[in-house]
């Protein structure tokens, strides 16, 4: 067994022993040029793949700065269109109680004729201005009822309208900038027999 062991151990110092002899002969069998161009090969590969690395860095770089940029350009744009409308929000009680004191009056009554004018374009006025700033006003009598601009406050049969038009506006609605600011409180037709045409 002990014999066994040492021949095992032999023949592995053995050929520890040759393969150290084959790298001596490759390394003696390679002249000085051919070793210095082994070495030039070896730092060029590992030049190009630094160089690679570093180029795919600065690409992330720069398409990470584009997209922070266009990400920095989108929110200015909407802050600028938006910015106002809280304040625009605030604003539309001054538009109603307007539309409210010209719908009360008489306008029969030639005593309060030129206060009825005076709130009359003052109104006007206030409506040219707010759609200076991107509002717009949401009127739809008699247009087919849309829920993404109006809101139902109750539905009523009429024979002479298509169901589910418009028939009455409560409170108009307006438009920020293409983002409802308010819908518009509407009443809505419904038809004669009780139903409601879906298919509108």
């Amino acid at each position: 067994m002990g014999d066994e062991n040492q021949t095992v151990d032999e023949m592995t110092q053995d050929l520890e022993q040759a393969d150290n002899q084959n790298e001596e002969a490759v390394a003696e069998a390679l002249t000085p040029e051919q070793e210095r161009i082994a070495e030039l090969e070896a730092a060029l590969a590992a030049s190009e793949a630094k160089f690679a690395e570093q180029k795919d860095s600065v690409m992330r770089a720069i398409a990470e700065a584009d997209n922070s940029r266009k990400r920095s350009e989108g929110e200015i744009d909407k802050a600028r269109k938006f910015a106002l409308e809280k304040f625009a929000g605030e604003l539309l009680p001054v538009a109603d109680n307007l539309e409210r004191a010209i719908q009360v009056a008489n306008p029969e009554d030639e005593a309060i004729k030129p206060v009825v004018d005076g709130v009359d374009l003052t109104l006007k006025s206030f409506i040219s201005t707010i759609e200076k700033f991107g509002m717009k006003v949401i009127d739809p009598q008699g247009e087919t009822f849309n829920p993404e601009l109006h809101q139902a406050m109750s539905m009523q049969e009429n024979a002479d309208l298509p169901p589910n038009t418009v028939m009455a506006v409560m409170q108009k609605g307006y438009e920020l900038n293409g983002r409802l600011l308010r819908p518009a409180m509407v009443m809505v037709t419904r038809a004669p027999d009780g139903g409601v045409d879906t298919q509108a």
